[in-house]
C-alpha cells in the first residue's frame, strides 16, 4: 500500500508511540494549551483517532503564566505490565513527572514528579527496574543522555544520574529514548535542534547504562540536505514494533509553504518511516535515510486505506478533545453546543455547560494579546494549508470573531465589533480584518453594516496568503464583502518563533465585559473544509 505523511497533519509535535492489546497509542506536545497531551489511537498505523488528551485536570496541568514557549514539553508513552505510563516535563511549572492510567480509555493519575533535571524524559522497563532518563546534566554536571533508576510507586531516584551517551556531536542533543531489540540496547535521539537541521541519531550497548556506540551512518534520517523538499525538520523519532515483526519509526517533521518559502505554519507534526535491521545488528530508517510525502511499503496491506479528514464542524469535533483552550480556561465563559460533548465525558468537561446546537463565548477584557491569563477563546488546529473556514456569528456586545493564531503577538483576526452608529441610530456592526504581527496591531480592511445584518465570516486558506471576506444576508439577499489578504509566513515558526502552529480559535472579548454578566457571542455553522 502507499501512505501519505505526515499521518497525522497540524500542530502535533514530538510524538511517542508503544503498542498494547494489538493497538498502537500516540501521544503529543502540547505546550500552553489545555487539555494537555494529545492522545491517539490507531490499528494499522497510518489511520489514526484523537481519543482524548492525558491531562485533563487543573491539578494535572498548571499553566498559569505559561507563554508560548512554556507549558507541557516532549512526551513519552509506554505500556508496562498492562499499565500505562506517560512521561513529560511542564517546564512552567513542576519540571519532570509521570502520571499511569490503567484504563487508556479514562482518567489518568496525579502527578509523580522525579527529581532529575532537563527536559524530554522517557521510561525504560527491565526486571522489575524502571530507569528514567533526560537530556541534560548528570550529578556530576556531564551534559548528555542523563539516566538514573526510580521507584516508580513514588518516583524517588534509586541511583544517581549518569551521563550515558553524549550523541554524535550535534547541537541540542535531545528526545532520547532505550529499546532493547535482539538482544541489544539500543538509544535514539535527536540532534540538529527542532528546525531544519534537525536529524535522528542512535547507537547501540551491551547493557542498559552502554557503554553506548553511536551508528557508523548517523544521522539514520534526516531531511536536511533536500532543499526545496516540502517535509523538512525530520527528527525526534520513537520506535514501535507491529504485529507482523516489523519495526516503524514515528518522528516529527514540517511541511514548508512551497518550494521557494522556506516557512511553515502547521507546527511541527507526525510522520511514519519504516526501519529495517541489518544483520550486523544496526538498523536503518526511511527511505535512503530521508522521510518522503508518499511512502510504498508491502508491510502494510493494501485493504488498509489512509483516510485524512477533511472536513471540522461542530457536529464533528470535540471539546477537550479537538478543541482546547489557552492556559487554564475560566469555564463560566462557555456554553458549547450539545453535538460537542461526545460520549462518556471527563470529570474535567461535565463543568462546562452544554446546550443546544449553538457555541455561546461571553467576552471579558481579556484580549488575544494576553500573555499570562487566559482569553475566551477556543481553538482547533490548522491541519492543511488549502481550504475554507467560514463561521455564522451574532455579537450583542464588544467584539467576537475567529482569529488564525499563532501566539499572542502573532494572529490575523476576522473580527465583528457592535458600537453605536454615528448618527446616533441604534447600533451597528464593524466587520474588521487585522493583523497582528511582532506584537503591532492593525486594521487591514473594514466595512459597516446594521445590526440586524446577518454576518457569516470566511476565511480561504492557501499556502502564500490568507483571503477574508464576510457574506452578509439583509432582507434574504446575501451579498460578498473582501476583506483583504494577508502572508501566511508571518504566522510561521520562522518569524514568531516557538514551536506550536497555527490554531483557527473563536473568541470574545470586550474591555466592558464581565463574563456572564454579558451577553454572549453566538457562533453557528462553524466549518473547515480542506482540499485533497
Amino acid at each position: 500500500m502507499k501512505y501519505t505523511n505526515p499521518i497525522i497533519p497540524g500542530f502535533y509535535p514530538d510524538p511517542s508511540i508503544c503498542k498494547a492489546d494489538g493497538k498502537y497509542y500516540m501521544v503529543c506536545s502540547s505546550f500552553q494549551y489545555f487539555p494537555g497531551v494529545p492522545l491517539f489511537e490507531s490499528r494499522d498505523l497510518v489511520g489514526w483517532s484523537q481519543i482524548g488528551h492525558v491531562l485533563t485536570r487543573e491539578s494535572q496541568l498548571p499553566l498559569e503564566g505559561a507563554d508560548c514557549n512554556g507549558g507541557i514539553y516532549a512526551p513519552t508513552i509506554r505500556c508496562h505490565e498492562g499499565r500505562f505510563y506517560m512521561v513529560t516535563t511542564n517546564v512552567s511549572g513542576p519540571g519532570n513527572f509521570y502520571v499511569w492510567t490503567d484504563d487508556i480509555y479514562g482518567e489518568w493519575s496525579e502527578p509523580i514528579r522525579v527529581q532529575q533535571g532537563g527536559i524530554d524524559p522517557s521510561l525504560y522497563f527491565e526486571d522489575g527496574k524502571t530507569y528514567f532518563m533526560s537530556n541534560g546534566d548528570d550529578d556530576r554536571g556531564i551534559s548528555g543522555v542523563t539516566q538514573c533508576e526510580i521507584d516508580i510507586e513514588t518516583g524517588a531516584k534509586l541511583s544517581p544520574s549518569v551521563c550515558i551517551w553524549q550523541g554524535t556531536g550535534g547541537r541540542y542533543l535531545e528526545a532520547p529514548h532505550l529499546y532493547k531489540i535482539r538482544g541489544q540496547y539500543y538509544l535514539m535521539a535527536a540532534e540538529g535542534g527542532t528546525e531544519y537541521g534537525h536529524m535522528v541519531v542512535y547507537a547501540k550497548g551491551p547493557t542498559v547504562n552502554g557503554p553506548f556506540t553511536g551508528y557508523p551512518g548517523n544521522p539514520v534520517l534526516t531531511n536536511r540536505n533536500l532543499g526545496g523538499y516540502v517535509i523538512q525538520g525530520c527528527g525526534h523519532g520513537d520506535l514501535v514494533e507491529d504485529e507482523k515483526g516489523n519495526f516503524w519509526m514515528v518522528h516529527l517533521a514540517f511541511r514548508q509553504l512551497d518550494r521557494w518559502m522556506p516557512f511553515h505554519i502547521t507546527g511541527r507534526e507526525v510522520c511514519l518511516v519504516p526501519v529495517t535491521f541489518q544483520e550486523n545488528g544496526w538498523f536503518t530508517a526511511g527511505v535512503g535515510g530521508i522521510t518522503p510525502v508518499e511512502v510504498e511499503t508491502d508491510r502494510i496491506p493494501d485493504a488498509v486505506g489512509q483516510c485524512l479528514k477533511r472536513k471540522d464542524t461542530f457536529s464533528d469535533t470535540r471539546v477537550g478533545v479537538d478543541w482546547v483552550f489557552l492556559r487554564r480556561p475560566h469555564r463560566e465563559n462557555y456554553s458549547f453546543p450539545e453535538d460537542m460533548l461526545g460520549e462518556g465525558p471527563s470529570e474535567a468537561l461535565r463543568r462546562y455547560t452544554f446546550e443546544g446546537h449553538m457555541l455561546k463565548l461571553y467576552p471579558t477584557g481579556l484580549t488575544l494579546e494576553e500573555k499570562q491569563d487566559s482569553p475566551t477563546f477556543v481553538a482547533i488546529r490548522q491541519r492543511q494549508m488549502r481550504g475554507e473556514l467560514r463561521c455564522k456569528i451574532q455579537v450583542p456586545a464588544g467584539e467576537a470573531g475567529i482569529s488564525l493564531y499563532m501566539d499572542h503577538g502573532h494572529h490575523y483576526d476576522l473580527a465583528v465589533r457592535r458600537m453605536a452608529a454615528a448618527d446616533g441610530a441604534g447600533d451597528v456592526y464593524r466587520v474588521m480584518a487585522c493583523s497582528v504581527v511582532g506584537g503591532v496591531k492593525c486594521v487591514v480592511a473594514e466595512t459597516v453594516v446594521r445590526a440586524d445584518t446577518e454576518i457569516t465570516l470566511r476565511i480561504g486558506l492557501e499556502p502564500v496568503e490568507y483571503c477574508f471576506s464576510a457574506l452578509f444576508t439583509v432582507q434574504g439577499r446575501e451579498s460578498l464583502c473582501p476583506l483583504g489578504k494577508l502572508q501566511t509566513r508571518y504566522l510561521s515558526s520562522e518569524v514568531a518563533g516557538g514551536f506550536t502552529g497555527v490554531m483557527a480559535a473563536l473568541y470574545a472579548q470586550d474591555e466592558n465585559g464581565a463574563g456572564r454578566g454579558t451577553e454572549p457571542a453566538r457562533f453557528t455553522e462553524f466549518a473547515i473544509t480542506y482540499e485533497a
